[in-house]
């Protein structure tokens, strides 16, 4: 059987490291990396339940909770309605909508940044890598 500590090892050091990279990049536009992630999601895929983004992100409620309470007070998202009176939507505020091109904006640079130096195909395997660990995880759920 195969060892892999060393390997995962360096994985948690690399998403540390991103994450604490990624805050940097985004603390002049008055946003962290774990609310980018909704945002990215809300714009991409448009309004979602916060059970929805949980499952989708791979995050506790509670946790969704504090992100999405934040993110409400800084006026970069809307709670509606849903289907049900227990149900609320979370959405972009137009606010939101116009800072997203500065958001993306540096989102990219910082990732280009990252992968600078690593060839395409080898950026293809890491990511084909990830996708197969991911669904490796759910089977186990």
């Amino acid at each position: 059987m195969t060892d892999y500590h060393e390997f995962f090892h360096q994985f948690f050091q690399v998403t540390r490291q991103l994450s604490k990279k990624m805050n940097e990049q985004l603390a002049d536009l008055d946003l962290y990396s774990a609310q980018w992630t909704v945002i990215y999601l809300l714009k991409n895929n448009g309004p979602s339940t916060q059970a929805e983004l949980c499952h989708y992100l791979n995050v506790e409620a509670p946790t969704m909770t504090r992100t999405i309470t934040r993110l409400e007070e800084a006026g970069w998202v809307l709670k509606t309605n849903g289907r049900n009176k227990r149900e609320k939507m979370i959405q972009l505020s137009d606010k939101a909508i116009e800072m997203y091109p500065l958001w993306k904006e540096a989102i990219q640079k910082f990732e280009a940044q990252v992968m600078d130096a690593i060839p395409e195909d080898s950026q293809k395997i890491i990511q084909i890598t990830f996708q197969q660990m991911m669904t490796n995880l759910k089977e186990e759920e």
